[in-house]
């Protein structure tokens, strides 16, 4: 009797894996040879499967797969079944542009997101008019007049950096990781902008606990959502595997974290200028009849995405910044020759001064085109009926992005792409590049808020670390930028060798 029992079991598991397969097989057959997407260029194994794709962000591979794509098939290429990735500047007001004419206005595709590691829309998740009511309410405080107000705290951070860095310089080896003293510059900054209270990283010269788990909750994201939008059947046994518990309790500490410090700052009153200062004061707007208000639960997935979009991006620029200065020396001689001309000490620096610095603003996007700190593709759907990218009618329901790195990188756009060229967003020669191309903060009315702020944090901190210090690449790190993406790149330590800059015959 049990051996007729296991028998039908085993040929109802084998009945079944028939019909999956069978499923599978046909899937592949109409994604390749019927779908409405079967014109668009690309290999025939990324066009009937999801695998290709899903497996190369499982990897933290995916720039470098899709501008493998690119460099085949053109500016346009099908990279999943449903999935369409471009790299042209046309595509950027096409797919994140206003609504003009049949073409932009498309909504975010949420499913690439997940949930928001504290359960709740923050900005960046959100639907397109939830989004609209937040982004006005935290524009105050990305305001020029809320810059200009946080321009002393920022400058307070900043100085510390120098401080921490010159007791560096002192030491016999003199040698510091750049990535981890930027991240904790500019983790102090927004947590100090965000929650009203310092992190205290630059003093101690080290993660807390929160700032760790940060960089395990992006990675974590990414993979798990990943396995779940693309492999259903599996992702039970693939979570095992790729999301370990250790990972889950970053996410856990990170969503605990972010809810206890906005809660703390929401209790006590101040008139600082931080974000939620200005928050609060414009909460119900002029009408008080207006839905202007943000809900507590918003406050807190905001909080924990500033945290991560607010500092990893920044110190990622300029980790990166710092690293292609090093390797390319005249570049770096000719940059700390503007800036330490331009000023007789660092306190003379303020944010229009540096930015009337052509030659650093130049580094400063050739930094972000070459290795931008968002480098994947945040894609966008289709709705019904369809829309026009790029001149042709994409179907409703397909996902669209612009891929940055694959775009940066492309001789179709850039002349030698693979080289760090301030001089191309300076000199006539480069005109025929496709300049409008680089949006590294992205397009349209889901840009990026806190642009403003960052260019300022750039500028202000590479400015007073270049003036400052003679900076010089260990071996170890000459092959930094080989790394692994998760949405964000996974950066390993940069190590450098810092000298004192010698001013008038004195160390600064």
């Amino acid at each position: 009797m049990a051996s007729v029992y296991f028998s039908s079991t085993a040929a109802t598991a084998a009945g079944t894996l028939l019909l999956q397969l069978l499923y599978l097989l046909g899937s592949f057959i109409y994604n390749v040879y019927f779908h409405p997407l079967r014109n668009y260029p690309g290999p025939k194994l990324s066009a009937g499967t999801k695998f290709p794709y899903a497996w190369a962000r499982i990897r933290g591979e995916v720039p470098a797969h899709v501008a493998a794509l690119h460099a085949r098939y053109g500016p346009v290429v099908r990279v999943s079944p449903r999935e369409l990735s471009y790299i042209t500047a046309e595509a950027w007001r096409d797919i994140y542009g206003h609504k003009i004419g049949g073409r932009g206005g498309l909504e975010k595709d949420l499913s690439f997101y997940g949930p928001d590691t504290v359960g709740s829309n923050s900005i960046i998740r959100t639907n397109d008019t939830d989004h609209a009511r937040q982004r006005r309410l935290l524009a105050h405080a990305f305001s020029d007049r809320a810059l200009r107000d946080q321009e002393p705290l920022i400058q307070r951070y900043v100085d510390l950096l120098s401080e921490k860095m010159g007791e560096i310089a002192k030491t016999a080896d003199a040698t510091l990781d750049m990535v981890r003293y930027l991240n904790c510059c500019t983790f102090d900054i927004m947590g100090d902008l965000a929650f009203g209270e310092p992190l205290g990283l630059l003093e101690k010269s080290d993660y807390t606990p929160w700032v760790a788990a940060v960089f395990g909750t992006i990675k974590t994201n990414n993979i798990r959502n990943t396995i779940t939008l693309n492999f259903p059947l599996f992702s039970t046994l693939l979570k095992k595997i790729f999301v370990t518990e250790n990972m889950k309790e970053r996410n856990r500490i990170h969503a605990q974290h972010s809810i206890e410090r906005v809660d703390r700052r929401l209790a006590r009153k101040t008139e600082r200028p931080d974000i939620w200062g200005f928050v609060l004061r414009h909460q119900h707007g002029a009408d008080p009849k207006a839905n202007m208000s943000m809900t507590l639960p918003e406050m807190h997935a905001n909080g924990s995405t500033l945290m991560i979009a607010g500092t990893e991006t920044t110190a990622t620029l300029l980790s990166g910044l710092t690293y292609h200065l090093l390797l390319n020396p005249p570049v770096y001689a000719k940059l700390t020759n503007e800036i330490r001309s331009a000023f007789c000490h660092p306190d003379k620096m303020n944010m229009s001064a540096l930015a009337s610095l052509p030659y650093l603003c130049a580094c400063i996007e050739e930094a972000l085109r070459i290795y931008p700190p968002v480098p994947v593709g945040l894609p966008r759907v289709v709705p019904p009926g369809g829309r026009i990218v790029c001149g042709k009618h994409v179907p409703g329901g397909t996902s669209v992005m612009v891929s940055q790195w694959a775009a940066y990188h492309s001789p179709l756009n850039f002349h030698e792409p693979d080289k760090f060229i301030p001089e191309r967003w300076l000199e006539d020669r480069f005109t025929r590049e496709e300049k409008t191309l680089l949006q590294p903060f992205s397009f349209g009315p889901r840009n990026c808020l806190g642009k403003n702020l960052a260019y300022h944090e750039m500028r202000l901190i590479a400015a007073n670390v270049l003036w400052r210090f003679d900076l010089q690449l260990r071996e170890e790190s000459r092959d930094w930028v080989r790394q692994k993406v998760y949405t964000l790149w996974e950066k390993p330590r940069l190590m450098c060798k810092v000298v004192p800059r010698e001013v008038g015959g004195l160390v600064d």
